[in-house]
């Protein structure tokens, strides 16, 4: 009995150093930092938000300024997040469909570019998706997100106002009764 004990222990021992070797081997390098530019003299949530340049998920820089003066969802997500994937179809198709308003979708990721580039080519996402790393964390907690969950999505008016904050998997239906109310 003992030696049977002994023997599956050593297996396990051994598939563990064998996982501990791939991963390893495979290791891929360090992504590059994560540059966001913030302007100095920045007050409140969307004025921190709109002061910032991320990278989209190609890798080029974009001024967050560019929304100012639309409605804007931003959703803040991670590949990683099983509700921020499982509502990103429906998010496609709120954007798909309010093509034309004033009303624009984002997405802000919580992830390395090179994770966030790999998940935008692998699924059709017909809103921009931004790389914000870990200081996307910080920035939804700015929006009133101190758990730091995800998803987190804020409704931003037209007139620059925070209208509505969601922590956890969209409701699309309160979704698009709160926007149809602005």
């Amino acid at each position: 009995m003992k030696k049977k004990t002994l023997l599956a222990y050593s297996v396990i021992a051994v598939l563990f150093a064998a996982a501990g070797a791939w991963v390893g081997v495979n290791k891929k390098p360090p992504a590059p930092p994560i540059t966001q530019t913030v302007q100095p003299g920045v007050t409140g949530p969307v004025q921190a938000l709109f002061s910032q340049t991320m990278a989209d998920a190609a890798g080029s820089q974009q001024a967050l300024s560019q929304w100012k003066g639309k409605t804007l969802v931003v959703n803040f997500w991670a590949p990683w997040c099983g509700p921020c994937v499982q509502e990103m179809p429906e998010l496609s198709e709120l954007q798909t469909a309010s093509s034309g308003k004033n009303l624009q979708i984002i997405g802000i990721g919580i992830d390395s570019p090179a994770n966030i580039a790999e998940f935008a080519k692998k699924f059709h996402i017909t809103y921009p998706v931004y790389v914000a790393g870990i200081g996307g964390t910080d920035l939804s907690r700015q929006f009133g997100n101190q758990q730091g969950g995800l998803p987190y999505t804020v409704v931003i008016g037209a007139d620059g106002e925070v209208k509505k904050t969601y922590l956890g998997r969209l409701k699309f239906d309160q979704l698009r009764a709160d926007l149809a109310a602005m």
